[in-house]
């Protein structure tokens, strides 16, 4: 697929599925398969394995490269594998090659987790890996409000394969200052904030979202994006509202249990083992009873 036709893809739903363990704590491939399986089915079309709700960062190398394969083979050609890579320049690197080699399409880069991070610095780290994965679309995930368009603009310049930015800065002024400046057109541009800011930088122009509330009911994300996509911000926020407590549970003291909301819901619909690793934690009896019932009110429970 050429450049254009994953920028193309890359409007749309973007999903972050979950990565399932076993009862001895090990990615549990089979179940993680399924799950993929799931969302290509219901019409998904972009994955992201290794994403922030797939807990990357407290999977090992070798896991991640095991849940990069395992989606590999799960969507068989359906959409677009996107693979989260970072950590330091090595790692992330091995992880881009691996992503070519495995039959990805795509990388997006993780955030540099690092207490001092220069605007020229950020544009060499993910240069580096860029250049490392040449045919490869590249998207860039920007959590920084000091990174600035000069920065991404730069990249886009060094770096033809740089095709997307996941901007997930919680500020959708910021969003369309920025994107205007770096080049609108030169990238595409995705809401990283899932559905609960999706309006708002939908309506400054991002043209796709991602998402981990996919992985419980696709059907519904996809309902948000069709009435976004279309401009019909009344439906949009009719959906907007019904979805509103399950990501604010997600959302609350700081995303604390981000991941462990979804796979709890996921849990009670018979899907996958609640387990998550920590720093996450597993939802308290209260927290439980409160999700099952915004799941019976969905016609999930």
């Amino acid at each position: 697929m050429t450049f254009d036709g994953q920028k193309s893809r890359l409007a749309g739903v973007v999903a972050i599925p979950v990565t399932p363990f076993d009862a001895q704590g090990a990615v549990d491939t089979e179940t993680y398969g399924k799950l993929v399986d799931r969302l290509m089915a219901a019409g998904i079309e972009v994955v992201t394995p290794n994403g922030n709700t797939g807990e990357f960062y407290a999977l090992d190398e070798a896991e991640a490269r095991v849940c990069l394969e395992v989606t590999v083979k799960a969507v068989d050609g359906r959409g677009s594998v996107v693979a989260g890579v970072g950590h330091d320049v090595g790692t992330a690197t091995r992880a881009a090659r691996h992503a070519a080699e495995a039959g990805a399409d795509m990388i997006m880069i993780h955030q540099p987790v690092h207490p001092y991070v220069s605007a020229d610095g950020w544009v060499d780290y993910h240069r580096a890996i860029a250049d490392a994965v040449p045919g490869l679309g590249v998207v860039l995930y920007v959590r920084n409000p000091a990174i600035e368009a000069a920065q991404l603009a730069r990249l886009g310049d060094l770096c033809p394969n740089v095709i997307g930015i996941k901007y997930s800065v919680p500020d959708p002024v910021r969003f369309a200052s920025v994107s205007r400046d770096a080049g609108f057109s030169r990238f595409v541009w995705i809401a990283g904030l899932a559905e609960l800011s999706a309006p708002g930088y939908f309506a400054t122009g991002a043209t796709g979202f991602t998402s981990g509330l996919v992985n419980v009911d696709p059907e519904v994300s996809l309902n948000l994006f069709r009435a976004l996509k279309s401009g019909d911000f009344a439906n949009a926020m009719i959906v907007w509202d019904r979805i509103r407590p399950f990501e604010e549970m997600r959302a609350a003291n700081g995303n604390a249990n981000n991941v462990s909301v979804v796979k709890d819901a996921l849990a009670h619909l018979g899907l996958c083992r609640p387990d998550v690793r920590p720093p996450s934690r597993l939802l308290t009896s209260a927290e439980e009873t409160r999700l099952l019932g915004l799941l019976s009110s969905w016609g999930l429970g």
